[in-house]
């Protein structure tokens, strides 16, 4: 999912938690991800000495398809260790015990090329602020809706999303020549967001952002598997904010408005 999203991405390291990180500068038109992943409930056992006792983490930049693809070939494996080694340059070495025709087994190992990240940049790569929203509502199915945003990708490189509190959601894009809206219905809203905002906000009335449409497919294009939770929030003229949750992992993707 990471590598359909992000080129490049930074790894975050610490003693209870595994981090994805993208932070291009939304003010300057980029995208912005954190996904968070509990490391107890992916590794047996885990070891790590970040920085200092008071700064116990370790970041890492990787090309994140390198690890995709050394992971893949870990999909019927007895076991998979993976450890930061120095082997003339830095590396996230994947070493994957396989087994064979005979009871003995074999070692696959990955080294994946990464940059450590010196600590005075870590400030930058920080879990992202959420403004208030104007609005909060579930999505619909995500495959449905990717299906229909490429459609419109034929059309328009813009997209608006609104929504109100009344569980509306609507895709629209309008052209010189055309203009098509996607109504989805009855989503629901979180009970918070619909008691924080509905006593100074009229429930059908629409908060919208103007988004690059690509960015909105390439979002929808990451997603492998339909999320238990899956939020969309919506700041006026300034954000989407979508909220993910798979299982054991939590997504927050933000892609900004366009001027």
């Amino acid at each position: 999912m990471i590598a359909k999203l992000a080129k490049t991405c930074t790894l975050r390291i610490s003693p209870d938690k595994l981090n994805f990180i993208l932070c291009d500068k939304l003010a300057n038109g980029g995208v912005s991800m954190w996904c968070e992943l509990e490391q107890e409930n992916f590794f047996s056992e885990f070891q790590m000495e970040g920085f200092s006792a008071e700064n116990n983490e370790i970041y890492l930049e990787l090309t994140s398809e390198n690890l995709s693809r050394a992971l893949k070939t870990a999909q019927n494996a007895r076991a998979l260790k993976i450890k930061l080694t120095n082997k003339h340059f830095p590396c996230l070495t994947v070493s994957v015990e396989l087994f064979s025709m005979s009871n003995s087994s074999r070692i696959a190992t990955h080294d994946i090329p990464i940059k450590v990240i010196p600590r005075k940049l870590w400030k930058d790569l920080q879990e992202p602020v959420v403004p208030d929203p104007d609005v909060s509502i579930y999505l619909p199915v995500l495959k449905t809706m990717k299906s229909v945003v490429e459609k419109m990708k034929n059309i328009s490189s813009h997209l608006v999303i609104e929504a109100n509190l009344d569980g509306e959601l609507n895709l629209k894009i309008e052209t010189e020549l055309v203009c098509v809206t996607t109504h989805f219905k009855d989503l629901g809203n979180p009970p918070l967001a619909s008691e924080s905002t509905s006593q100074d906000r009229n429930p059908e009335h629409m908060a919208e952002v103007h988004i690059d449409i690509r960015k909105l497919l390439q979002f929808l294009a990451g997603q492998q598997v339909n999320p238990t939770k899956a939020l969309c929030n919506i700041v006026t003229n300034k954000m989407v904010h979508f909220d993910l949750l798979h299982e054991d992992v939590s997504l927050q993707y933000f892609i900004p408005a366009l001027s």
